[in-house]
């Protein structure tokens, strides 16, 4: 299992077509990679959760561009495509006393899975999946 700490921006867009091309055009320009994507809509309004590469700070990227974010730290933990193993994650976090507060991911068809996790305390959370 690999962990790393990635930045992750919550960004307010509205609920209209072109606004997450809008959003992909711009880290594209900027040569920003996302890794991970999640949204959420409701009614006229849609929050877009990205998880980026890099250490950089990108809510300069963002706000002159127009858009409202939050930013935090994000865990992303590589682990084998397999069943169970987003069973072991949360279980170690929940035995560390570790809170998720966000969680989205993706697998390569049965070789490498990434999960990204939103915890409310992520240093402890890094010594616990680490361990």
């Amino acid at each position: 299992m690999k962990v790393t700490v990635l930045t992750q921006y919550s960004i307010f867009l509205p609920n209209k077509p072109g606004a997450l091309a809008r959003l992909a055009e711009l880290f594209s320009a900027a040569g920003i990679n996302m890794v991970g994507i999640a949204s959420e809509v409701r009614d006229d309004s849609g929050l877009v959760r990205v998880a980026l590469e890099g250490g950089g700070d990108y809510s300069s990227v963002l706000s002159k561009a127009g858009f409202a974010s939050v930013e935090n730290r994000l865990l992303s933990v590589e682990v084998e495509d397999k069943p169970g193993q987003l069973g072991v994650i949360t279980r170690r976090l929940a035995d560390a006393g570790i809170n998720i507060t966000t969680v989205y991911g993706t697998a390569l068809g049965h070789h490498a899975a990434r999960i990204l996790i939103a915890v409310d305390k992520i240093d402890p959370a890094v010594r616990a999946l680490e361990s």
